[in-house]
């Protein structure tokens, strides 16, 4: 599972997505006129449905049922409408009202039954009057005997299924489906999860995924017509749909009765039913988008608590200490000023060292103890970037700031993490409203995670294929780390040779060939063949080399998780899970023997679409990215995509017998088996879907 190549990019667009959606982070221009108009704004129409949604489930739940009609008939009047919603809902207060125990809330549950239960069992639903005269047992059997016949109506469960059902007929019909990663992330657990559990297997990331993806589901929505009515679809869609989320046949056939026969509207339906840890898979979220540069590393993931308590002040990250390089023995305290110095932020990294040793050459050194490092950050002060430098030593300072603005393009657009709102009423159109402790958010984009700037100027000077001065900035901060990684400086040098082809500069292309590519390539044999692959350009010096390879986004990440372990940073958490859930799906796929018909929807398939270099390194299987980190990164290249021709929706070919789709699918509905099972069936007996029928139940 450790060596699959994912498509981290893709990911990021996911993310950035799912962030927008939830509204979860502030971009830097969001006080700009121009961006409330925006269509992109993250309180759109989906947003204020999702939390209102959220609302409705959570006074529910808490016994509230007045709050939620409420509310329902402020913006959602048609729920009402629904005489068998209506139903459960008065139902429900009848006996929220009896919960109270006074006798008041007595007399209130009486009248409750007259005026609004009793009509509402009229004509609800076939059974609806029945279930009403036995909650009448209410009356008399007390809340607290659990063997009297309405134990399971006094039951908080049932306010639970009640707020669950609701949920999913206001998702559908108000079309407020959870953001895209949310879906997917749901999916590949739960066939990750599936397959473990079939194949025997256990799972690397199980302590994680048990967690994140809960077992209970909402109770799912249910059609007004008839359900003895033959369902008028096709057998495709309701095995599709039934083996992708676990249901029953008559569960996915019920599924695309409510959603008219649109299979992707009732797959999506039964993903939102599944229940995630909201704020753990924001934690993660967060971890990952710091890690990718994507969201301001300045401010700490919220806590689970922190999560469901709107306007609470979020924690921050600490101040690292001032990085060094491994050889440094010198203990350095950090201490942050900030000063107004010709209109432009100024920060002052006061070092405090102790002892007499010395540290690496190139520091300045004052009143002998203390030192000053003074740099200006004048992307901080027009708002272009979202952080700061955080060289270790001067040298390395001076060399940062000069590919500094090389290093910045994508990273202009940081986002500030604003963490989750879940009171609609909280909502407003001005961001500087909506945003939570806005000025505990400008102090924490003050206060930076040093590891992290540095981590990722390095990783965006790789992405724009800046190759020399990477490998210059990554020896002046390490000497070492490229002794311990000489596939990264081959790959690195691969690059910058291709770059000085194509310039016309063959001279120093060939220096660089010579100085680094052949003394690398003579110490390990695997690199000959990208070597001379490589040399290959001399002949089409007009060729874009580099646009025929891996692009250089994979090396960037590459060299980022080597560098990040050089640093203590650990890979994030959801890098994990999305590496290992996606191995379990080409598994599983393959075992089905067909194409996932989900996988674009939830853009699965972007995920695994990435160039992915033959050549790998068996000494970094542990790495974040390990058949990347051992990769030609602009040589011959292969797809990393599972083979489009492991299934058809026509034929499947197995064990050298040619199954017929309507077989397999016929063995599937009558004995109620998986594909692969009823494949394998079939290839016992030739492909005769009766003959296998006639052997199980003869």
């Amino acid at each position: 599972m450790e060596s699959i190549s994912v498509n981290w990019e893709a990911l990021d667009s996911l993310l950035i997505e799912f962030a927008k959606s939830e509204n979860l982070v502030e971009d830097l221009d969001d006080s700009s006129p121009s961006s409330k108009s925006s269509p992109s704004s993250p309180l759109s129409s989906s947003y204020r449905s999702r939390l209102l949604i959220h609302q409705i489930r959570r006074s529910l739940e808490i016994g509230d049922v007045d709050a939620a009609i409420e509310l329902l008939r402020k913006h959602a009047p048609f729920i009402l409408d629904d005489h068998r919603l209506l139903f459960r809902l008065q139902k429900q207060k009848f006996i929220e009202l009896l919960r109270k125990g006074t006798a008041k809330g007595r007399d209130s549950a009486v009248e409750c039954l007259r005026t609004a239960l009793a009509p509402c069992a009229l004509d609800a639903y076939p059974e609806a009057y029945e279930e009403f005269k036995h909650v009448l047992l209410a009356l008399i059997f007390n809340k607290d005997d659990q063997t009297s016949p309405v134990a399971h109506e006094w039951s908080e469960r049932r306010r639970i299924d009640t707020a669950g059902l609701l949920s999913s007929f206001l998702r559908a019909n108000l079309q407020a489906y959870d953001p895209v990663f949310s879906m997917t992330l749901r999916y590949l657990i739960s066939i990750h999860k599936g397959f473990c559990f079939r194949q025997g297997i256990s799972s690397p990331i199980s302590d994680l995924t048990e967690r994140l993806l809960l077992e209970e589901h909402d109770p799912p929505a249910t059609s007004q017509e008839s359900l003895y009515e033959a369902p008028p679809f096709d057998e495709v869609d309701i095995q599709a749909l039934a083996h992708a989320v676990e249901l029953t046949r008559q569960g996915a056939v019920d599924s695309l009765r409510f959603a008219k026969g649109d299979l992707y509207q009732a797959f999506q339906n039964e993903l939102c039913r599944m229940k995630l840890d909201v704020a753990m898979l924001d934690e993660l979220v967060h971890e990952y988008c710091v890690y990718r540069g994507i969201v301001d590393s300045g401010l700490a993931s919220p806590s689970a608590s922190d999560m469901h308590t709107p306007g609470k002040s979020q924690k921050m990250y600490e101040p690292d200490p001032v990085l060094r390089s491994p050889q440094d023995c010198v203990s350095i305290n950090m201490d942050y000023q900030t000063i107004n110095q010709s209109d432009a932020e100024t920060f002052i990294i006061r070092s405090e060292m102790s002892g007499s040793q010395e540290v690496n050459a190139g520091t300045m050194r004052m009143d002998g103890t203390d030192v000053e490092l003074r740099y200006t950050d004048e992307a901080i002060g027009n708002h272009e970037d979202c952080s700061t430098s955080g060289a270790h030593q001067s040298k390395v300072n001076r060399r940062f700031q000069r590919s500094r603005s090389y290093a910045t393009g994508e990273r202009s657009r940081c986002k500030r993490w604003r963490g989750r709102v879940e009171e609609l009423e909280t909502l407003s159109d001005d961001p500087s409203t909506v945003s939570m402790n806005h000025s505990a958010l400008e102090l924490c984009n003050k206060r930076k995670d040093h590891k992290y700037e540095i981590l990722l100027d390095i990783k965006e000077l790789a992405t724009k294929g800046m190759a020399a001065e990477v490998v210059e900035e990554v020896k002046a901060f390490d000497p070492n780390f490229f002794v311990q990684n000489p596939i990264l400086l081959f790959q690195l040098k691969q690059v910058e040779f291709l770059k000085l082809v194509k310039s016309g500069d063959q001279s120093n292309a060939l220096r660089v060939a010579c100085s680094y590519l052949g003394p690398l390539a003579a110490s390990d044999p695997t690199l000959l063949k990208p070597l001379k692959e490589t040399l290959v350009a001399l002949l089409k010096p007009n060729e874009d080399a580099l646009a025929k390879g891996g692009p250089l986004s994979v090396l960037a990440t590459s060299l980022q998780a080597a560098m990040g372990r050089r640093l203590g940073i650990e890979e994030p958490q959801l890098m994990k899970i999305i590496r290992a859930t996606l191995h379990t799906h080409n598994e599983w796929f393959r075992l089905q023997m067909c194409k996932d018909r989900f996988e674009g929807l939830l853009r699965i398939d972007s995920l695994k679409e990435i160039n992915t270099p033959l050549l790998t390194d068996p000494t970094s299987k542990t790495n974040a990215d390990t058949c990347l980190n051992g990769a030609s990164q602009v040589t011959v290249s292969s797809s990393g995509r599972m083979p489009e021709d492991c299934g058809s929706p026509i034929h499947v070919s197995c064990r050298d017998v040619i199954c017929d789709e309507n077989a397999i699918l016929k063995v599937m509905e009558f004995l109620a088996l998986p594909r692969a099972d009823a494949i394998s069936l079939l290839a016992q007996y030739n492909g005769n879907a009766e003959a296998v029928i006639q052997q199980i139940f003869g």
